[in-house]
This record gives C-alpha cells, sequence and structure tokens, in this order.
C-alpha cells in the first residue's frame, strides 16, 4: 500500500486525483462539525449510546449522529435508497430493463436512486427527532426557537440538506477523485472514530492514567491479529477452471485458452451483517418512538439487549438468511452458465448448459455456508477481543467497521495500481 502510494504521487494526473479526495473528505468532516441549533449534545450521546444500531451508525458517520451535527445522518439515506433499488431491480421487470439499457438507463436508475434518498432522510431525520424528543431535554427550547415543533421542521431540513450533501461530495470523489465515494466517507468515518477514541486514550496516559497504556497496546496487538485474518479470508476465493473450444471463423480461429470463474468466501461483503444488525434493532427503534410502548421497550431491551442469549441466536439466523439472500443476487448460475456455452466454454467433468448451472448453484451455495459462519465469528470475536483492552474500546472498530475498513482500503489500493498500471502503459509502437 505504501509503495502504491508513492508511485502514485508520481504521477500527475493520479496526484491531482488524491489531492482532491483529500480536500472532500476534509469537507465532509469540517460538516461533521457544523452544530445544528436547537441540540442538546450530552443528550443526543446518551440517547445513542443506548441504541446498538444508532451506535453503529454514529461510528459510520464519524460521531457525527451522537453529537447531532449536520451530517449526522451521513451516507446512510443514499445506501439505504442504493440497496432498495437494487432490490427492486431484481424484483421489478422493468426496472431491470432499464438496468441492461447502458450508460443511459443507469443514469435514470441514478436519478430515481437520489430521489428515494430525499425521501429516505426525511424520513430519518423526523424519526431520529421524534426519538430524541422523546429523551428529556435533547431538543430544547431557547431564544432561537420558542417552540420544539418549530425546531423539529428546522432540523429536519438541515438534517437532509446535509445528507443530500454528503451523497454530493461521495459522487464528486468518485468522478474527481480515486473513485468507490460512498466507500471512502464511510471508511473515513470509521477511522475518524477510532482515531477520536485513541487520542482520548494517550490523553489520559499523559494525565497520569497509566493503566490506559496497557489497553492501548493490547488493543493495538489484538487489532493486528483481527485485521490479518479479515484480510486473508477477505483475499481467499475458489477459483472454477473453465476451458474454451477452440472455434473457427472465416479464416482466424479463435478461443482454445483457460479461465477461471472466482468466487469469494465473503462475495457479499458487509451487506448481510448490515441487514442483520438493521432488522434486530428495528423494533427497540419503533418502540422508542411511542412512549405507551415503554413497557414493551423494557421487555425487548431485556431479552434482546447486546450480549443475551435471544440476541446472539437472532443474529446468526439473520446472518445466514442475509448471506444466502445476497449470495443469490450477486451470483447468478444460470446466467454464468449460459454466458460459458455461449462462448464456446465448459468445466471439465461438466456438461454444458444446465448440469453446469446446477453445479456452479453448488459450489455458490457451499461457500456461501462457509462465508456465513465467517461473517457469524466476525459478528461477535471483535467485540469480545477489543472488550480485553477496555469497554470504550469495543466501539472504535465494530464488526461492520473492521470488514468495511478492510474492504474500502484493499479496494483503494487496486484502484491506484490499476490506474498506474494505465498512465504507465506506452503502447505497441513505443
Amino acid at each position: 500500500m505504501i509503495e502504491t502510494l508513492k508511485n502514485a504521487f508520481r504521477n500527475k494526473d493520479i496526484r491531482k486525483k488524491l489531492l482532491i479526495t483529500v480536500l472532500l473528505l476534509a469537507l465532509f468532516r469540517l460538516g461533521c462539525y457544523i452544530p445544528i441549533p436547537g441540540i442538546n449534545r450530552a443528550q443526543f450521546v446518551g440517547a445513542v449510546a443506548g441504541n446498538d444500531f444508532l451506535t453503529l451508525m454514529s461510528g459510520i458517520t464519524g460521531s457525527a449522529l451522537q453529537n447531532g451535527t449536520l451530517f449526522a445522518l451521513g451516507i446512510g439515506p443514499y445506501i439505504n435508497a442504493s440497496i432498495i433499488m437494487q432490490l427492486l431491480t431484481v424484483g421489478i421487470p422493468a426496472l431491470e430493463r432499464l438496468s441492461k439499457q447502458g450508460e443511459e438507463g443507469r443514469k435514470k436508475i441514478s436519478n430515481i436512486t437520489r430521489f428515494v434518498t430525499i425521501i429516505l432522510a426525511i424520513v430519518q431525520s423526523v424519526g431520529i427527532i421524534v426519538l430524541f424528543g422523546n429523551t428529556q431535554g435533547a431538543i430544547k427550547n431557547d431564544l432561537f426557537f420558542k417552540q420544539t415543533w418549530l425546531a423539529g421542521i428546522f432540523m429536519t431540513i438541515a438534517y437532509t440538506a446535509g445528507a443530500m450533501l454528503v451523497m454530493w461530495i461521495g459522487d464528486r470523489i468518485t468522478e474527481s477523485g480515486v473513485g468507490n465515494g460512498i466507500s471512502m466517507i464511510i471508511f473515513i468515518g470509521i477511522l475518524s472514530t477510532a482515531g477520536t477514541t485513541l487520542l482520548d486514550k494517550f490523553i489520559a496516559v499523559f494525565k497520569g492514567d497509566v493503566d490506559q497504556l496497557w489497553n492501548i497496546g493490547l488493543f493495538i496487538v489484538l487489532a493486528a491479529v483481527i485485521f490479518f485474518a479479515v484480510v486473508y479470508v477477505d483475499l481467499a476465493e475458489r477459483k472454477i477452471p473453465v476451458q474454451y473450444a477452440k472455434q473457427v471463423r472465416g479464416t482466424k480461429m479463435y478461443g482454445g485458452q483457460s479461465s477461471v470463474i472466482p468466487m469469494k468466501i465473503s462475495g457479499g461483503g458487509v451487506m448481510p451483517l448490515i441487514f442483520a444488525f438493521a432488522i434486530i434493532s428495528f423494533p427497540s427503534m419503533i418502540m422508542s418512538l411511542v412512549p405507551s410502548w415503554s413497557g414493551a421497550l423494557a421487555w425487548w431491551q431485556q431479552h434482546f439487549s447486546n450480549g443475551t442469549v435471544w440476541y446472539i441466536l437472532v443474529l446468526c439466523v439473520l446472518i445466514f438468511i442475509f448471506s444466502f439472500f445476497y449470495a443469490q443476487i450477486q451470483f447468478n448460475p444460470e446466467d454464468v452458465s449460459k454466458s460459458i456455452q455461449q462462448n464456446g466454454g465448459f468445466i471439465q467433468g461438466i456438461r454444458p448448459g444446465k448440469p453446469t448451472a446446477q453445479y456452479l448453484n453448488k459450489i455458490n451455495k457451499r461457500i456461501t455456508l462457509f462465508g456465513a459462519i465467517y461473517l457469524t465469528l466476525i459478528a461477535f470475536i471483535p467485540s469480545i477481543a477489543f472488550a480485553w483492552a477496555g469497554q470504550d474500546l469495543v466501539n472504535v472498530f465494530s464488526t461492520t467497521g473492521i470488514l468495511i475498513v478492510v474492504s474500502v482500503a484493499l479496494e483503494f489500493d487496486k484502484q491506484l495500481q490499476s490506474q498506474i498500471m494505465m498512465k504507465n502503459y506506452k503502447g505497441f509502437l513505443k
């Protein structure tokens, strides 16, 4: 990675893209510190700390949610809108046809996604304001806002505008920067949360709390081991060899080459975990919005809070369900089999057509099973391990945060290497 960055800075065009990316990410971090009038920050911090899903989302936004700042929603509404559109594209034939119309179709889907993002941002803003409004003193009446409802309207507009501005920053990073702007925003948000927590630990050490030095050292060792294991599994893949027969077309001969179909163990990435955490945290969020459901909320938190037996069992089941669901969306054995057959290819020992599709489906289910087990283990092991290094360090790198940091870092390295290769390619005649 360091060598890749050195080579990237030697090229003028790539260096310009990197500087644009850094400036846009700095703009994003600046918005994470712009306060919204009418917010009691201390009450917001306490309300977020009591909800597992909000804690996860606050870590992704770089603690902007718990501080109630302009970018409190972060890139969340755009991610949710993208997921919804991806699922609808599979289920609605009109959207599926639109996705296959090339660049023009993708632009139309992108515009629809932006409108869905606005709707979701408004809904999430209202939900958060109502949720925090039930917390005594979270929204305060002062000289600026004489009425709480006026503060709610203002904050809904501000948070929605902040979410759209974050989406715009992500699009600019994708178009003018190194690419993959949405992932870069999530990546920098998680790292900033970790950096802030570790900085507080170092400040405590300088003030005389020597015990924190042991926690920091243990955390660094555990983080290195866990990151190594996650990277090792993330890069693992099953390569299915495909042989292409020789074909004579006119006076030329095509094919006769061999290739592979790469199938990653964690093909769904972090999405099954995000879905699982969102589903299991959704009931508590809904019950928090209705004051008359306080008894049901207390029962739910008693039996389904983080660390309880039912919480672990339900979360494991949801991870398995969404792992297989997302694997079916990303990898279609019938389409792959049809593409191989149309290009004159075959898998050795397997007949083309339906037998190939059945074989690929069997391999995909087997790999997805190991991937689901891997995600289930990674959902609990990091939190348990980091708890040894201090309870407040558990949220520095959450389960989802580890997978996001690893996947984005690896993708960033691949993008830089491909751009360096393109710039250094001198062509056939030189």
